[in-house]
């Protein structure tokens, strides 16, 4: 018997939800509905409609932060242009390719709130001029 049949959502807390709104709607992810919780936030759809990451908002960030939450990863297309996204933020990010026979490139950078976001990309998508094998890679400035 399997219990567990898919991911359903992530829930991540911020005390900067226009910076994560915007953040996140510039991944593609759009706001939608949400029950009308006692708590303030939102809840940001993907594009197959569903609500795929949950944003509880708060004044502060609670002390001590909870969880383990390592990183959410999330499949992605067009890895070129969302390199030059990443660029044109300035943002530190590493991109790695999944050793065989995945061979996934799998591209790695903090949201506004110091969560670590992994978006997917087929392993047809181009190899980058600049990459270096499996090291980080820092924007140019």
């Amino acid at each position: 018997m399997s219990i567990v049949q898919r991911m359903d959502h992530f829930t991540i807390v911020t005390d900067k939800p226009d910076e994560t709104k915007a953040f996140y709607a510039e991944l593609g992810l759009h706001p939608g509905a949400r029950p009308n919780f006692a708590v303030n936030g939102f809840w940001l759809y993907a594009a197959e409609g569903k609500p795929i990451l949950h944003v509880i908002e708060v004044k502060t960030m609670p002390t001590p932060r909870r969880g383990a939450l390592d990183h959410m990863a999330f499949r992605g297309e067009n890895m070129a242009s969302t390199l030059d996204w990443l660029k044109g933020r300035n943002a530190q990010y590493r991109l790695v390719r999944a050793p065989d026979p995945f061979r996934t490139w799998q591209l790695f950078f903090p949201d506004p709130n110091g969560v670590e976001v992994e978006i997917d990309f087929d392993p047809s998508e181009p190899q980058p001029a600049d990459w270096q094998g499996n090291a980080p890679m820092t924007p140019r400035n």
